[in-house]
């Protein structure tokens, strides 16, 4: 195995990120949520559901959950691989997202 631990582990973590953070993508698009709108993010962690463009309670309920759990794996990664290398796990992640659904989830992509 040429591979160093710290590269699986950071595999890993990026796996698990990708996974929710897909998820949460789906609900978002589900719900009519731009999430990478200023401050929509912290008002789905506050259960303000005036952000959705459609009404889905189920959804929105799963959204809210599936942030969270993006910010415990998150967490999770930092004490492993640490805050540089799980930014940068968030930031390929949040380009593919924008790449594949555009627009949906706000923010600056084209």
């Amino acid at each position: 195995m040429t591979e160093k631990p710290s590269e699986l582990g950071a595999r890993w973590w990026a796996k698990n990120l990708d996974d929710v953070d897909r998820e949460v993508a789906r609900l978002a698009t589900i719900c009519k949520v731009r999430l990478l709108d200023a401050g929509v993010i912290e008002r789905v962690l506050h259960n303000d559901s005036s952000v959705c463009g459609t009404q889905n309670k189920a959804a929105f309920d799963k959204l809210r959950n599936g942030l969270m759990m993006h910010y415990h794996v998150r967490d999770k990664a930092v004490g492993v691989i640490g805050e540089a290398a799980t930014a940068q796990v968030i930031a390929e992640i949040v380009s593919d997202l924008q790449k594949r659904l555009g627009k949906q989830l706000g923010g600056d992509s084209g």
